[in-house]
């Protein structure tokens, strides 16, 4: 499994970002798929995800600003990230599987790419 996230930066609060993750090693078609964060002070946090056939779930911190979407003709995942706030500055990873168990069983990280919202 090889996982590499981009398009990570710097933001002002209110702002939106889109981050996109590329996928290789597995059969990514069959594969539900997530994006977590990370922060020193709360650790690694699954965040949103989506089935193999497009089904999305959502945790508290990504309802109604955050979307999840995958093209598997291109073997990539994105997300979508409005009304941005300093709470969300993380490093942001993708992960194959669909929520926060996944998370906890996932080893193969990429190296993330970093969020800062800040004014």
């Amino acid at each position: 499994v090889q996982l590499v996230e981009s398009g990570g930066g710097l933001v002002q609060p209110g702002g939106s970002l889109s981050l996109s993750c590329a996928a290789s090693g597995f059969t990514f078609a069959d594969s539900a798929m997530s994006w977590a964060r990370a922060t020193p002070e709360k650790g690694r946090q699954w965040l949103i995800g989506i089935t193999s056939y497009g089904e999305i779930y959502h945790s508290e911190s990504s309802k109604g600003r955050f979307t999840i979407s995958r093209d598997n003709a291109k073997n990539t995942i994105s997300l979508q990230m409005n009304n941005l706030r300093p709470e969300d500055t993380a490093d942001y990873y993708c992960m194959v599987g669909p929520g926060p168990i996944a998370l906890a069983r996932f080893t193969s990280w990429g190296r993330g790419t970093r969020v800062t919202v800040s004014s």
